[in-house]
C-alpha cells in the first residue's frame, strides 16, 4: 500500500435515515483512531512465569479523537446537537485505501478553543458502543 494523505482520512456523521447517509464533519484538521482489544488475564498458579491470557475473552472497543478549524458548518451544528442529546449515533470512520469503520458512538467530549491572535479550534472525543462494522476498501 502506498502511502496516504493524512486528510483523507475521514469522519462522517450519519443522519439515521434509512438508507443512512453519511455527512463528513468540515474544518477538520487531525483524526486518530484506536482499536482496542480488551485481555482477560487468567494467569494462575499453574501457569508458571508466562501469563496466560483468556482468547476472545475481552471486549472490542474504538476509541477515536480529532480536531479542527471552527467553520460553524452544518456538519459541526449536527455534532453539537449529538453532545446535547447524549444519545448513540452512528458515526463512520474512513482509512483511505484501507479499510471504513461504521458503528455507533457516543460523543464522550466536545471542546472548543481559541487565542485572541488565531482561528477558533474544536477537539472531540467518542468511544464505540455495540458491534462496529469493517470493511476493506
Amino acid at each position: 500500500m502506498a502511502a496516504q494523505k493524512g486528510s483523507a482520512l475521514l469522519m462522517r456523521i450519519g443522519n439515521a435515515g434509512s438508507p443512512e447517509a453519511f455527512t463528513t464533519i468540515g474544518g477538520m484538521r487531525s483524526t486518530s483512531m484506536t482499536l482496542n482489544d480488551e485481555m482477560v488475564d487468567v494467569t494462575n498458579k499453574d501457569s508458571g512465569r508466562a501469563r496466560t491470557l483468556l482468547a476472545q475473552g475481552g471486549v472490542n472497543s474504538m476509541t477515536v479523537s480529532g480536531s479542527g478549524v471552527f467553520t460553524d458548518s452544518a456538519s459541526e451544528t449536527t455534532l453539537r446537537g449529538k453532545f446535547d442529546v447524549a444519545a448513540l449515533s452512528n458515526y463512520q470512520f474512513l482509512v483511505p485505501d484501507l479499510i471504513t469503520v461504521t458503528g455507533a458512538f457516543q460523543l464522550t467530549s466536545l471542546e472548543y478553543a481559541g487565542e485572541y491572535n488565531g482561528e477558533a479550534t474544536y477537539s472531540f472525543s467518542f468511544e464505540s458502543a455495540g458491534d462496529l462494522t469493517i470493511a476493506t476498501v
